[in-house]
């Protein structure tokens, strides 16, 4: 099957903004409404075979880049789904309130003439419920859109293009839901920095703070908590995501004007919990509203880190080093990085702090489904780790 591509034209990013051809406008996709979020991101399903995790562990261990692949959707169990619902209502709450840190801090530090954008595919959920509280609070609807970023391919330059042309003058705020290592921070500064020094723009136009519910790893500049506490959308998939799979980067796929791609999984239009979670979230706002605000008041080290200390990249070498792990990448700290780990990679062993920890729970079910061995590690500032098989292991 031939690939739509929109335009084959070949132009270079060097130049001024006001050079480029204009972005077209992206096709609707997802679950969310409109009014929640906007995609920026092209719909490469029909054109593009899911491989399983052990197939992919191989290929990318073998040299081939994570984002050139899908790997199949883990089908949960119903087990897991209950999970999901107990743990959601277990920390709704507190979700809640770190949304509302995260949101008066925004609007705190950038105002009001703000654009909200998410990291696909994580980020997602937590952009819309940001949104959603600005909205109700402070009477403003701000504009949110979904982009691509990609660890060594960096952002989606087209998106980013996109947003500058549709949006002059405006901030953008980047945003997602949970820090691990601080790759994806990193990778956000780096691209940004060198996407601005390719457009001759002033190397502070775009402000590069990265905005998450929770910050285990110490390298995000705006954030709820600290804490590495379970953020149910990390139990789920495509179905928490607004029916959309993590982001896919391919020449043969991606044209010249296209923005990076994805597949939009209509047909488990049925299984979608993406509304039903921001929906529970967002009807707390108004309890928790007060008391976010005496947290912010009494905390003036809460939500905002202007030098972030980066102790879980630090930490993370040394759990690479007392394990033999020769590539860091395969060493995955935090409870959102390894479920990340338990539904698409090929786990070796988990980590936990404490095994009675009930942030945790779907981290051990999904462990025994998959006959992964718990051991639990006590010294850790993170609840857990996930460490995934090398090739000569498998």
């Amino acid at each position: 099957m031939e690939v739509p591509i929109i335009n084959k034209a070949e132009y270079s990013i060097y130049g001024n903004l006001k050079d480029y051809p204009r972005i077209p406008d992206p096709a609707p996709l997802g679950s969310y409404t409109a009014n929640d979020v906007i995609f920026l991101l092209k719909d490469i399903g029909p054109y593009i075979k899911e491989q399983g995790n052990e197939e992919r562990e191989r290929a990318v261990q073998s040299g081939k880049h994570y984002s050139e692949m899908l790997p199949i959707e883990y089908k949960p169990s119903r087990e897991y789904i209950d999970l999901f619902h107990k743990s959601l209502k277990d920390t709704v709450y507190r979700l809640a309130t770190a949304t509302a840190i995260v949101s008066e801090t925004i609007i705190k530090k950038r105002g009001k003439n703000v654009v909200l954008v998410s990291l696909a595919r994580a980020g997602t959920p937590v952009g819309v419920l940001i949104k959603r509280y600005i909205h109700r609070f402070y009477g403003v609807n701000m504009p949110h859109y979904s982009i691509s970023i990609i660890r060594d391919k960096g952002i989606d330059k087209n998106a980013m293009i996109y947003l500058l042309q549709r949006h002059p003058g405006c901030e953008i705020q980047f945003i997602d839901g949970w820090t691990g290592k601080g790759v994806i921070t990193m990778e956000l500064f780096k691209s940004v920095l060198d996407f601005e020094r390719q457009l001759g723009m002033n190397e502070n136009t775009i402000c590069k703070d990265i905005a998450v519910l929770a910050d285990p790893g110490y390298c995000a500049n705006i954030f709820g908590t600290r804490d590495d506490f379970l953020i149910p959308s990390a139990c789920l998939n495509s179905t928490v995501s607004g029916l959309m799979s993590r982001t896919v980067c391919r020449t043969d796929l991606i044209g010249t004007l296209d923005f990076h791609g994805a597949k939009y999984y209509r047909e488990l239009l049925d299984e979608d919990l993406s509304n039903y979670f921001v929906d529970a979230v967002d009807k707390c706002f108004v309890e928790v509203y007060r008391n976010a605000l005496r947290i912010l008041q009494d905390n003036p080290d809460i939500g905002v880190d202007r030098h972030p200390a980066w102790i879980g990249k630090k930490e993370t070498h040394k759990i690479q080093m007392k394990f033999g792990i020769k590539n860091i990448s395969y060493v995955k700290p935090g409870v959102g990085e390894t479920t990340r780990v338990l539904l698409r990679r090929v786990p070796w062993k988990i980590l936990v702090k404490c095994a009675k920890n009930p942030d945790i729970k779907h981290i051990q079910l999904l462990a025994e489904d998959r006959g992964v061995p718990v051991e639990e590690y006590p010294n850790i500032n993170y609840s857990c780790y996930g460490l995934i098989k090398t090739m000569e292991e498998m």
